[in-house]
Formats: C-alpha cells, structure tokens, sequence
C-alpha cells in the first residue's frame, strides 16, 4: 500500500474507527489511540484487500480486538467521565445528548452492536461477523439494548432532563 493510498483510507475511516473505540474505551484519548493502531496496521498490512467493503470490515475488526485488549491491560488508565466529554460534542438538542449518555450507560455487550447497527448501518448479520457472535446473540443484545433505552430514556423524561 502507498502512502496514497493510506491517506485515503485513512481520511474515509478515521472518524468511524473512533467512534467504535469510544464506545468501548469511554474516553476520546484512548479512542484515538485504538483508531490509529488499527489504521498503522493497515499501513503495515502484508495481504493485499480485495475491495473497499474488505478493508472497512477489517478496520473495524482489527479496532474491536485492540479495544478488548486494551481493556484487559493492567496499564489501563484512569479516565475523565464521560459526561465531561459530553459537553466538548456540542449536542444541537438535549435529546441528543441524553441519548448520546444513554447509549454510553448501556454494558459494552449492548453498547457496541447498538453503535454497529444504528450509526454504522451494519446489517445484524455484519455485526455478528464483526464481532464474533451468532446472528441470534446479537439480536437478542439489540433487543435488550432497545429495553434499557427505553427505560433510562423515560427516565429522564420523567425528571425533566429530557
């Protein structure tokens, strides 16, 4: 791969890379971290991608694991809350950020197939390949996922914050 090339891709999935590892790391500088790992080892890739939907399942892929690892690292750092960071994302309505708080409450087993399915369009069937999952599992974490929305959501709504 050229550095064109890499620049290219780089450019087109930086911000999706991102946002997958912030739903695991619940902190942009661990996130930004995990994105540009995935993206210098696309750089270093030895096997050629076969097409565009290769490369992306791979990104995404390759950022997934480095997030379970970076979990389990005893050198994991503490990190700001995530409300702090809420504020800098400049929601344009209070129901998009207590949406946004909504989501980053949820367990990471329903947070990431709930980023996967809605803000990346994956189909349920991507998503179980993504993550190494049955079909069945990552509907049922969807469903439950959707539940637990709706209640913190009603939530809000019933203490005004929504």
């Amino acid at each position: 791969m050229d550095e064109a090339q890499f620049e290219d891709i780089a450019k087109r999935y930086r911000d999706r890379l991102f946002a997958i590892a912030f739903q695991y790391t619940k902190s942009a500088a661990d996130a930004d971290d995990m994105a540009q790992i995935a993206l210098i080892k696309c750089y270093h890739a030895e096997k050629p991608f076969e097409n565009e939907q290769h490369i992306r399942n791979w990104l995404i892929r390759v950022t997934v694991n480095e997030c379970k690892r970076y979990l389990v690292s005893p050198w994991r750092r503490y990190t700001a809350p995530i409300e702090d960071y809420a504020e800098t994302l400049g929601f344009e309505t209070p129901e998009q950020s207590s949406l946004f708080l909504a989501v980053m409450a949820l367990p990471q087993k329903y947070r990431v197939p709930i980023h996967l399915y809605y803000y990346e369009e994956y189909s349920v069937r991507e998503v179980a390949q993504i993550l190494g999952l049955r079909e069945s599992a990552v509907q049922t974490r969807l469903l439950r996922a959707r539940q637990k929305l709706k209640q913190t959501l009603e939530g809000f709504r019933d203490e005004g914050t929504l």
